[in-house]
């Protein structure tokens, strides 16, 4: 009897128990350290969920969103669809979408396009040009965006005219303190040709891009790519324009009454948020073109000249295609900067997501968390497509290893 407990006292300490085992197991001690964290997760979250519905259930209010279809009852100053104050909260919420894609895409290609030149000009050997690009980096960088914002459309509230002395340009633009009138198109039967035209210009022109690049890598024989792409994609749609008819009028603003009518009317609030939004973003853009460029090898530089090439061309066809891979990523980062510093137009009275759902929907039907958990999500899906987007192009241009 004594011999047997000997033997399973030394197997026992011989060979742990199968719990002991698994821990001691790197893998398996990763996979265990997940699931806990998750369960602890989830369960905090259900803690979290439980105790909000307790709390509404003692203030008499319930978790739905059915508010959506009830009435919206209030105006909204812009909308790029059809909306009345008798449309949904729904509608409404669709409205504010539009509008905050709209100020985000414009304050993104604006910004881009004056980060770049910025950057570029950030490097010149202009000490003038250099200098002035400095001040308004670091001035503009350094104050908080809401500043800009206000300051911006105080100067179009405040020095612009009113609209019976608005600023007019050729009689077809006319800027006032309530906004920016542009002339509309209408477009006639027959449009869809240049449309139509249009899209196949822009198809020959990419396939004649990669077959110029081919061409160039296989015998070095250059072809003028821009001014060949460029003359399609203008010279056939409007080849096909003139033809069909010139179907296309324009609808041109006029003073009525009291104020500017018919064209296309710029709010002085999305003006204001659009400029400023993309000024401040070009500041910090510029800096990340700025050191992009100077990430690159001098030698790229030399070696680019000891071929001939002029300075412009060496930096659009050696530079920057190589100090993209260095801006991209931190590129992202200030578009989605932008995208969400969006939300501060409600401080100007712009009608955002924000100033909608989050704002007078939310005033008018007590669903505070309904209407937050909608704007949490909305903001989420914009970054996530920023993100992939991003990501995608970031792929797309990243150097290939053989």
């Amino acid at each position: 009897m004594t011999t047997t407990v000997d033997q399973g006292s030394a197997t026992a300490q011989g060979e742990p128990n199968v719990l002991l085992k698994l821990w001691r197991n790197k893998e398996t001690r990763s996979v265990i350290i997940q699931i806990v964290t998750m369960a602890l997760l989830f369960a905090f979250f259900a803690y979290i969920i439980n105790n909000a519905v307790l709390n509404l259930q003692a203030l008499g209010k319930t978790f739905s969103f059915d508010f959506l279809q009830e009435p919206a009852s209030y105006d909204i100053n812009q909308t790029l669809i059809e909306y009345t104050s008798r449309s949904t909260h729904a509608r409404a919420m669709l409205v504010g979408i539009l509008n905050t894609a709209l100020v985000a895409f414009c304050g993104v290609i604006l910004a881009t396009v004056l980060g770049f030149v910025l950057g570029v000009i950030r490097l010149s050997n202009n000490w003038l040009a250099s200098r002035i690009v400095y001040v308004f980096i670091e001035f503009t960088r350094n104050v908080p965006v809401l500043l800009h914002i206000l300051l911006i459309h105080g100067i179009m509230v405040h020095f612009l005219p009113l609209p019976k002395q608005a600023i007019s340009v050729g009689d077809a633009l006319f800027l006032s303190n309530r906004g920016v009138y542009a002339p509309r198109p209408e477009f006639l039967d027959g449009f869809g040709f240049t449309v139509a035209a249009f899209g196949i210009a822009v198809i020959a022109a990419v396939i004649f891009r990669r077959w110029a690049r081919k061409v160039q890598e296989e015998t070095g024989k250059i072809y003028p790519v821009f001014l060949i792409c460029t003359g399609v994609i203008i010279g056939l749609p409007l080849i096909v324009f003139l033809i069909s008819g010139s179907p296309l009028v324009w609808e041109l603003p006029k003073m009525g009454r009291f104020n500017l009518q018919g064209g296309v009317m710029m709010l002085p609030e999305f003006l204001a948020l659009w400029l400023a939004l993309s000024f401040y973003t070009s500041a910090f853009i510029a800096e990340i073109v700025r050191s992009g460029i100077m990430a690159i090898n001098k030698g790229q530089w030399e070696a680019a000249g000891a071929l001939g090439i002029r300075r412009n061309r060496v930096l659009q066809l050696v530079i920057i295609p190589q100090a993209l891979r260095v801006i991209i990523p931190p590129l992202a980062s200030q578009y989605l900067n932008l995208t969400k510093n969006s939300s501060l137009a409600i401080a100007i009275g712009y009608m955002d997501i924000v100033a909608t759902i989050g704002g007078i929907t939310l005033m008018q039907t007590g669903k505070e968390m309904e209407t937050m958990i909608i704007v949490l999500l909305i903001y989420l899906s914009f970054s996530l497509v920023i993100s992939a987007f991003m990501n995608w192009y970031n792929k797309r241009i990243a150097l290939v290893e053989r």
